[in-house]
């Protein structure tokens, strides 16, 4: 009998991904902690709240994921923050907010000798302390709005529908919202937490597991399933992820954002939600730098490209 093996366009893009690892000698240096961030699109205005406000705390090592525009690398070369250029694609490849996660275990790889590492969102993160402080003695994952669970969460709900099926969204409905765009912990948790990611998304179809909305779900699934290890942390804490917090409950006080506890955290994700804190965050940090919005418009290309991968969702794939 004679055994087909799957083939789908992500399992194709997963193996390339793989065989290219570790091209890059690993730079070896003192046990030091790491912030990883992937920020592809956005010009120097959109990064400078992070890259600036990260280095006013922060003198270890930063490395991004960036375009090749003159006014990004500038950027980073003054905050001596290392960029690193996306491979141009060799044939299909999912989202970015998939494909991050290859991009962030390549790095890891790169520092072998980090201690801890933090890979996080860039566009919509500033900080108002040391992201490491205190260190973190496992992974932490961190909620993404105050009691509030899974099921109630329509994009969640959708999207873990959607990779996994309805049976298992159900299962996860009574667990904690956790949000994929901040994730800080022990170097090798966190790279095994980016593989066992990238495995998961090869479940469904390539064209779910590689969309939008698909790293909310494997995350979810990897951590309340007990794939890796993590501690879930309460808002406001080491993070106040405040996308849903209502903005009457936040206010701007003396270059911080203050918490609806009254305290501020470290590090803030989500701020760009409320005008009244994203205004005063890019005037603190953006200085001198003309916001100019994503780096490329949407084309006539580009729209078909999303009508052509919403009908590719529809269509069986053989596997």
């Amino acid at each position: 009998m004679t055994t087909v093996a799957p083939k789908t366009a992500y399992l194709g893009w997963l193996s390339r991904v793989l065989a290219s690892a570790k091209k890059v000698a690993p730079e070896r240096t003192e046990r030091a902690d790491l912030v990883l961030g992937y920020a592809t699109g956005y010009d120097a205005a959109v990064i400078a709240p992070f890259v600036r406000s990260l280095r006013s705390w922060f003198d270890g090592t930063i490395a991004l994921v960036v375009d090749r525009r003159d006014d990004v690398l500038a950027l980073l070369e003054e905050h001596e923050v290392v960029a690193v250029h996306p491979e141009p694609a060799a044939g299909w490849e999912p989202h970015a907010v998939v494909a991050r996660f290859s991009a962030y275990a390549d790095l890891i790889e790169r520092w072998p000798d980090a201690d801890s590492v933090f890979v996080t969102d860039v566009r919509d993160v500033v900080f108002q302390g040391d992201p490491f402080a205190p260190r973190p003695a496992q992974m932490e994952v961190f909620n993404e709005w105050d009691g509030g669970d899974l099921g109630a969460h329509a994009f969640n709900t959708k999207h873990l529908t959607a990779v996994f099926g309805e049976d298992i969204a159900a299962s996860l409905a009574d667990k904690a919202c956790l949000c994929v765009g901040t994730i800080i912990g022990p170097r090798d948790d966190v790279l095994r937490l980016c593989r066992t990611m990238l495995m998961l998304a090869a479940i469904p179809r390539s064209e779910i597991g590689g969309a939008f909305g698909a790293d909310q779900a494997v995350f979810n699934m990897a951590i309340h399933y007990g794939l890796v290890r993590a501690s879930v942390q309460p808002n406001y804490r080491r993070v106040a992820t405040i996308g849903m917090t209502p903005g009457d409950m936040l206010h701007f006080h003396e270059g911080r954002v203050v918490n609806p506890t009254g305290g501020f955290s470290p590090i803030v994700h989500q701020h760009d939600r409320h005008p009244h804190l994203a205004d005063p965050i890019h005037s603190l940090w953006g200085k001198g730098l003309r916001y100019c919005g994503r780096t490329k418009s949407k084309t006539a290309a580009d729209r078909g490209l999303r009508l052509q991968r919403s009908l590719m969702r529809r269509l069986p794939e053989l596997r």
